[in-house]
């Protein structure tokens, strides 16, 4: 089984990358969250690996971190759950953002990923909820929802309807959040759109 992959980035398109060691390149399926951070071709990636086999198939699906990587091997262990769908999930939501959401049983929110309806949404929240709290991710994400939370909820929010993808808005956000200035919501967006236009 390979469970990590360092090389050279030979090509790279969303959800998908060819990644070139010593000279063996190996086709290896991403989530966003991963794409939108690894080098461009030629760069340099390191990558925590799950390799998925199949009867008729033998894939490799790549992570920049332990946690994505763990996060998506407890999703594929829920039912009707595979790893295309996983894929899907850790796309459209940060890892640590999805354990929260599982935490809080925030269905709502799981449902706002593309192609996730409310079935699989609680079927996620029943199957993982006392599974996800072993990944090390804080366990005040149980907690209340702060007033910093509705804020960021709503700047990202705005960001989507905008047309911008989840990734890249909620990296937007939370750089704008990180300032510690607590911003209004008008300010906030201003900011936030600052920084998707400097990120291109």
């Amino acid at each position: 089984m390979i469970a990590f992959l360092r090389g050279r980035v030979l090509d790279k398109q969303p959800n998908r990358i060819t990644v070139d060691v010593q000279g063996v390149g190996y086709d290896v399926h991403v989530p966003l969250s991963t794409y939108y951070r690894i080098a461009e071709p030629g760069g340099e990636v390191a990558l925590k690996v799950h390799t998925h086999v199949r009867e008729d198939a033998l894939q490799l699906f790549g992570f920049l971190t332990d946690l994505e990587r763990q996060l998506f091997e407890r999703l594929i262990g829920v039912s009707g759950i595979g790893p295309k769908m996983a894929v899907v999930l850790l796309s459209g939501m940060e890892a640590r953002d999805l354990v929260t959401c599982v935490l809080r049983a925030d269905v709502a929110r799981l449902t706002g990923i593309p192609g996730i309806g409310k079935k699989t949404a609680e079927r996620i929240v029943l199957e993982l909820k006392d599974r996800v709290g072993k990944l090390g991710v804080e366990s005040e994400a149980a907690t209340v929802e702060t007033a910093g939370d509705r804020l960021r909820d709503d700047l990202l929010s705005a960001l989507l309807n905008l047309g911008y993808h989840r990734p890249l808005a909620e990296k937007a956000a939370d750089t704008v959040l990180a300032a510690g200035n607590e911003p209004t919501f008008e300010v906030a967006l201003k900011a936030a759109l600052r920084e998707l236009m400097r990120s291109r």
